[in-house]
C-alpha cells in the first residue's frame, strides 16, 4: 500500500492527512492554533509552527498505528501547504529577522498602490512584494540584512528538505507570474530593481510547477516530524503550495472554466480564466493554478468569525438554561434555522470585518450589527444575516468578474468551514452569487487531502497532466448540486444595495472605536 502524506497550515487549525493510492483518507490528525496581534501586526510564531506540525502528524501517526496495528515508518510522498502570501524574512545565515507578518495584515496600503502603478498590474495589500517594500519605505532596519524571503508553506518545507523553493501557485502571491514562463515575471522585477536596488529574484524562492520533485525528507525534517524516530528520512516532496491552489485540486477545479470558492476564517474564489481580463481591477488578483494556469481570484479577508462568535454567545445561553449539545449539532441547528429567514432579512445589517477588508475599500475593521426600529429581530433573520455578512464582500468582486468581464462559469465548487452543514451555506452562496454551487463529497478534507493529492502526484507526472490525473481520481466522487432560488437571489440584493449604503457606519465605527 502506498502512503502520502498531506500537511497544511491554516489560519485555525494545523492537519495532517495521510492518504493511500486512491487517494482515500488512511488517518489524520489536527492541532488548533490562532493568530495574535503583536504591536500591530497579525502573526504566528515560528516555535509554535515546528511544535505544532509535530502535534498534528503524532495525532495522524497515533491513529494510523491504532488502525493498521504497526507504526509509520515510511512515507511514499508528502507535501505541506500553508495560507498564503505574508512576510518572512531571513538573513544570509537563515536568521528570521521579523517576525512573520500574515495575509490579515492591511498596513501595506502605500506600497501596495505605488507597486500597481509602477507594474501596471493590481499587488494586494497581503501579498509578500508589497510587505517588502512597505518595510523599504518604512526604512526598518531589518532592510539590508534580507537574503530570502518565503511564505509559510515554503519556511515548513525548508524544515524539512533544505530547499527553498514554492510552488507557482503559492508563488504568484509573492510576486506577479508569468504564464507562459511559469516564472517570476521578469520585466516587474526589473522595474522593482531599479525602484529599491533589490534584485527581487535573487531573494524569492526557485518556482517549481506541480509534478517537479522539491526534495527529500532530511533527517533533521524527519526528526522535527517525528522526534521518536519512527519516520523514515529519504520522502519526496513535492513543490509546496498555497491554500488557494490546495483547494483548487481538493475540488478539481483547474481547467478554464472552472473555479472554486472556500469559505472558512476568510473568503476566496479561484476563477480558471479562458482569456485575460479586459482591464486591471483591484477587487480581483491575479494568481495561478499549481500548473501555472492564469487564475482570477477574488479574496475577502473576513468570512465566519464574526458568525463564529456570535454561534458561541448563543450557545453559551442555550447551556445557561441546560440545554446539552455538540458543536456541531449546534451549528447545525442554527445554520438550519437560517432556511426560515426572510430574503431580505427584513432590514437587518452586519459588517464581520474583523481587519480591513481591501475590496470594500476599509484598511481596518470593526465587527458592526445594525438595525432599524422596525426590522423584525427573529434568530432566523439573525442567522441569514450573519451568513449574508460573511459572502458580502466576496460577492463584490465575484460581481466584476461576471457581470464586467462576462466571465462563464457553470459551477462553482465548494469548500471550507461554511459549507459543513449540508446544504445550508451551500444554498446560500449559490443565491447569492446566481451561480449553481457544487460541494464533493471529499470537500470536508480540505487542502491538507489537496497537497496529499499532489504528492500522489509526483508519480504520475510523466505520464498524465494535472487535470487529467485529478479527472481520473474525481471521475467515481459523490457530488451536490444547489441550485440559486430566484426569491433568495433577489433577497440578497436588496441586502447587497443596503450593505453598501451602510458602509459610512462601518467607515465611522472605524475612525471612533
Amino acid at each position: 500500500m502506498k502512503r502520502y502524506l498531506g500537511i497544511e497550515l491554516g489560519s485555525t487549525r494545523i492537519k495532517a492527512v495521510l492518504i493511500d493510492e486512491n487517494c482515500a483518507v488512511l488517518a489524520s490528525g489536527a492541532h488548533t492554533w490562532e493568530n495574535k496581534l503583536e504591536e500591530g501586526h497579525w502573526t504566528y510564531s515560528m516555535e509554535d509552527v515546528r511544535a505544532d506540525i509535530k502535534d498534528a502528524y503524532a495525532k495522524l501517526a497515533s491513529e494510523y498505528q491504532s488502525k493498521f496495528g504497526e507504526p509509520l515508518a515510511s512515507i511514499d510522498g508528502m507535501g505541506v501547504s500553508a495560507m498564503m502570501h505574508g512576510y518572512l524574512a531571513f538573513d544570509k545565515d537563515g536568521k528570521q529577522l521579523t517576525a512573520f507578518r500574515t495575509w490579515r495584515n492591511t498596513t501595506t496600503e502605500q506600497a501596495a498602490t505605488q507597486l500597481t502603478e509602477l507594474f501596471g498590474f493590481h499587488i494586494p495589500q497581503r501579498w509578500s512584494v508589497a510587505h517588502l517594500y512597505q518595510v523599504i519605505l518604512n526604512k526598518e532596519p531589518h532592510v539590508e540584512k534580507i537574503a530570502f524571503l518565503t511564505t509559510l508553506a515554503g519556511y515548513v518545507h525548508l524544515l524539512l528538505t533544505g530547499e527553498r523553493v514554492l510552488g507557482v501557485g503559492d508563488a504568484s502571491g509573492m510576486f506577479p507570474i508569468d504564464s507562459l514562463a511559469c516564472n517570476y515575471d521578469a520585466n516587474m522585477a526589473k522595474h522593482f530593481e531599479e525602484l529599491t536596488g533589490i534584485d527581487v529574484m535573487a531573494i524569492l524562492p526557485r518556482v517549481l510547477i506541480a509534478g517537479e520533485k522539491a526534495g527529500i525528507l532530511t533527517p533533521e525534517g524527519a526528526r522535527l516530524l517525528d522526534p521518536s524516530g519512527i519516520l523514515q528520512p529519504g520522502v519526496p516532496l513535492c513543490p509546496p503550495e498555497g491554500d488557494a491552489g490546495t483547494g483548487m485540486v481538493a475540488t478539481n477545479s483547474i481547467a478554464a472554466r472552472t473555479g472554486n470558492v472556500s469559505a472558512g476564517t476568510s473568503a476566496f474564489s479561484m476563477v480558471v480564466l479562458e482569456k485575460p481580463l479586459s482591464r486591471l481591477y483591484k477587487e480581483i488578483d491575479m494568481v495561478t493554478t499549481p500548473a501555472g494556469l492564469p487564475v482570477a481570484m477574488v479574496h475577502s479577508n473576513s468570512c465566519t468569525s464574526d458568525l463564529d462568535a456570535w454561534v458561541n454567545l448563543l450557545g453559551e445561553a442555550a447551556a445557561l438554561m441546560g440545554a446539552k449539545f455538540s458543536k456541531p449539532e449546534l451549528y447545525d441547528a442554527l445554520y438550519a434555522k437560517m432556511l426560515d429567514g426572510e430574503p431580505d432579512v427584513s432590514g437587518l445589517l452586519s459588517y464581520n470585518y474583523y481587519s480591513g477588508e481591501p475590496v470594500a475599500g476599509l484598511a481596518a475593521g470593526r465587527p458592526l450589527f445594525v438595525r432599524l426600529p422596525d426590522s423584525r429581530m427573529s434568530l432566523a433573520n439573525f442567522m441569514r444575516l450573519h451568513l449574508y455578512s460573511s459572502i458580502a464582500a466576496l460577492s463584490l468582486g465575484m460581481d466584476f468578474l461576471v457581470k464586467q468581464e462576462n466571465v462563464k462559469l457553470d459551477e462553482l465548487l465548494g469548500h471550507g468551514g461554511f459549507f459543513k452543514t449540508k446544504g445550508v451555506g451551500q444554498q446560500l452562496m449559490a443565491s447569492a452569487l446566481n451561480i449553481p454551487v457544487v460541494v464533493r463529497e471529499t470537500a470536508a478534507e480540505g487542502g491538507a487531502w489537496g497537497i496529499a493529492l499532489l504528492a500522489s502526484y509526483l508519480a504520475k507526472a510523466g505520464s498524465q497532466t494535472l487535470e487529467q490525473y485529478l479527472d481520473g481520481i474525481f471521475a467515481n466522487s459523490d457530488r451536490v448540486r444547489a441550485e440559486p432560488d430566484e426569491k433568495d437571489t433577489e433577497g440578497f440584493r436588496k441586502f447587497m444595495r443596503r450593505y453598501m449604503e451602510g458602509l459610512e457606519i462601518e467607515r465611522a465605527a472605524v475612525e471612533k472605536f
